[in-house]
C-alpha cells in the first residue's frame, strides 16, 4: 500500500504509487475506484445487499473481461458498489497471448492479437477497464437513457494496496464481501462520514 499519508488537501495532486515497486511483477493487489465526485450510478444497497442497474451490471460485465484481455491476471474478488468499486487482483506472472478486446461509444467490440502486456502492469490494467467502462456508459447514456456524468466517469486517481500475505488476502476479501453490509458507514456514501481505513488515502478527483 502506498505508504503516505492523506494529502492535506485534494488539490495536492501526489502520485499515490509506491516509489519504485514494479506493478508488473507477480502478486496480489487490492484496487478501489470511485466515480467521479462520488456519484452513485450504479445502482442502490437494499436490505444490505447491492442491487445493480443497467450500468452497475455493464461494469460487472468488464470485470468478467480482465481475465480475458489480461491472460496472467486473476480477478480473485470484486464487488460494484453504487459509486465504487473493489477487486482483488492476482498476477500470475505467466506470458499473455490472445485476443485484445477493446470497445467503441457505439458499441463495436474489436479484436486483435497484441503481446503488448506482458507483465500487465497494474496501471494499465486499470486504464483499459476505466476506458471500456466510459466508452460503453457512454452509449448508454445515448441508446439507453443512463444518467449522464459530467467530464469523466471515473475519478482521475485510484486506489492499490500490495497484499503481503495469505492474512491480509483472507481479510481483504471478507472486507470486499461484506462491502454492502457495510454501506451505511462507508465514506464513500455521501450520506455517510464513518472513516474507512482500507481507503483512507484513496481517492483524489
Amino acid at each position: 500500500m502506498t505508504e503516505k499519508q492523506r494529502p492535506s488537501t485534494i488539490q495536492n495532486r501526489k502520485s499515490i504509487r509506491l516509489p519504485g515497486y514494479d506493478y508488473s511483477r507477480p502478486g496480489a493487489y487490492f484496487v478501489s475506484i470511485c466515480t467521479k465526485d462520488r456519484r452513485c450510478l450504479f445502482g442502490d444497497i437494499a436490505n444490505q445487499k447491492m442491487v445493480l442497474n443497467d450500468a452497475g451490471t455493464m461494469v460487472d460485465k468488464w470485470y468478467g473481461e480482465f481475465e480475458n484481455k489480461f491472460q496472467d491476471i486473476r480477478c480473485t474478488e470484486h464487488i460494484i458498489m453504487p459509486n465504487h468499486c473493489h477487486t482483488l487482483i492476482t498476477n500470475t506472472g505467466k506470458t499473455p497471448v490472445g485476443a485484445d478486446l477493446c470497445v467503441c461509444p457505439n458499441g463495436r467490440r474489436v479484436g486483435r492479437t497484441s503481446g503488448e502486456h506482458t507483465g500487465s502492469p497494474l496501471h494499465r490494467i486499470i486504464q483499459w477497464f476505466k476506458t471500456m467502462t466510459t466508452n460503453e456508459y457512454i452509449r448508454g447514456v445515448k441508446q439507453q437513457g443512463w444518467e449522464p456524468f459530467h467530464d469523466k466517469l471515473w475519478q482521475r486517481n485510484y486506489y492499490e494496496h500490495i497484499v503481503r500475505n495469505e492474512k491480509e488476502f483472507s481479510r481483504i476479501r471478507e472486507y470486499i464481501r461484506n462491502n454492502p453490509t457495510n454501506w451505511n458507514t462507508d465514506r464513500d456514501n455521501p450520506s455517510a462520514y464513518a472513516f474507512d481505513r482500507y481507503c483512507s488515502d484513496c481517492y483524489m478527483n
